[in-house]
């Protein structure tokens, strides 16, 4: 094997192919990345039986053929050459990679003891790049990282008709996003339980991309899912397991809310929770008056602020963690923010308060994402 490639090029699709790759592995041939040259095209893809990356660039190859080498080393090598074009040649049992008058030789791994990548093949649907990496930053943060229940690890993908759902929870909050896509057909009712960073990683990787293709393929001994764009593939393998129904804690309506800046509040809870330990959370009183911040229960500091807001209903008094809820409100991407009041039986327990975006103080919200926190008990 032996080719030319752009630098720049070559740097870029090493990145993206051990981008998913683990940083750890007990079998080292999962942590090579995997090279194929033909065509006036080079392909570079990584496998670890969970994840899978691969990509395609074009190049001027003189002579066709594979190789596998470390990921790591060759992504740490591509992103610090000189800008010129790089030459890959394989001599023997290693691969000689030479850029102006830098020259790095890797020893190769065996291809023979490499697994084979899925291939992609199912229904499919189309949404644009912007707005699937939108839609997956607003869910992704709600997601648990608390491996011991690995079916909330994931983010849903619930399909139906011409509309996909994204939804996640870490049994504190819920965020869902709901946008309209092009689905296939054959794609009726479908459901694909994703790993959380693996679909973050996606979301930033094809923002840019015109057309993001989504394939799902369930019911063989691997469930897998397809995310596809500008000669990028991602498979993931799907997480097992039931997701919890999230969509009944949902109120049908809402009648107590306030309308906040959102910017502002967000800001205020962050100087506010400067003197509170983490995990503790902030008390917030919405009044007629706007908003009351209170940092409550520390000996050494304590602090407080009032932000604007427009009630709308009953004044409501409710204890937050301050990171959950400037996730939520961060996440609304709009100027105004809704915040709504479900109420309890118990003054002490408030219910869930849910976020939703709103484009002026007067307008409408916009349900198409929603965001539920479950709040502290009050601290008095």
């Amino acid at each position: 094997m032996k080719l030319t490639v752009h630098r720049d090029v070559f740097a870029e699709a090493v990145s993206f192919a051990v981008k998913l790759l683990p940083q750890r592995t007990t079998l080292p041939i999962l942590s090579g990345v995997l090279l194929e040259a033909g065509d006036n095209s080079l392909s570079l893809s990584s496998f670890d039986y969970e994840v899978s990356a691969r990509t395609e660039v074009k190049a001027d190859v003189d002579t066709g053929g594979q190789v596998l080498v470390s990921g790591r080393l060759l992504s740490e090598i591509a992103q610090r050459l000189p800008q010129q074009d790089v030459t890959l040649e394989l001599d023997g049992s290693s691969m000689k990679v030479t850029c102006g008058t830098a020259k790095f030789s890797l020893l190769t791994m065996p291809l023979e003891e490499y697994p084979q990548l899925p291939e992609v093949q199912g229904p499919t649907g189309h949404i644009s790049g912007e707005e699937f990496a939108h839609a997956v930053a607003q869910v992704t943060p709600a997601a648990s990282r608390d491996d011991v229940t690995p079916v909330i690890t994931g983010v849903l993908l619930q399909i139906t008709g011409e509309h996909l759902a994204m939804m996640a929870t870490d049994r504190y909050r819920v965020a869902v996003r709901n946008v309209s896509w092009s689905k296939a057909d054959s794609m009726e009712d479908v459901q694909a339980l994703v790993p959380s960073r693996t679909l973050a990683e996606v979301g930033k990787t094809f923002s840019a991309a015109d057309s993001v293709a989504i394939t799902i393929m369930t019911g063989g001994e691997r469930e897998l899912v397809a995310f596809s764009a500008q000669d990028k593939t991602v498979t993931s393998l799907l997480i097992k397991g039931s997701f919890p129904p999230v969509q009944r804690l949902f109120p049908d309506a809402i009648t107590n809310y306030a309308v906040v800046n959102t910017q502002e509040l967000i800001e205020a809870t962050r100087r506010v929770s400067l003197v509170i330990e983490r995990e503790a959370p902030l008390r917030y009183s919405f009044s007629a008056d706007g908003v009351l911040l209170e940092a409550l229960g520390s000996e050494q500091a304590q602090a407080s602020e009032t932000t604007d807001g427009h009630l709308v209903g009953d004044e409501c008094v409710v204890s937050l963690k301050p990171q959950f809820f400037i996730d939520g409100l961060s996440q609304t991407g709009s100027e105004f923010a809704r915040i709504g009041f479900t109420p309890t039986d118990n003054p002490n327990k408030p219910g869930p308060v849910l976020i939703t975006a709103q484009t002026s103080k007067d307008s409408d919200d916009q349900p198409s994402y929603r965001y539920l926190l479950q709040p502290n008990l009050l601290m008095r």
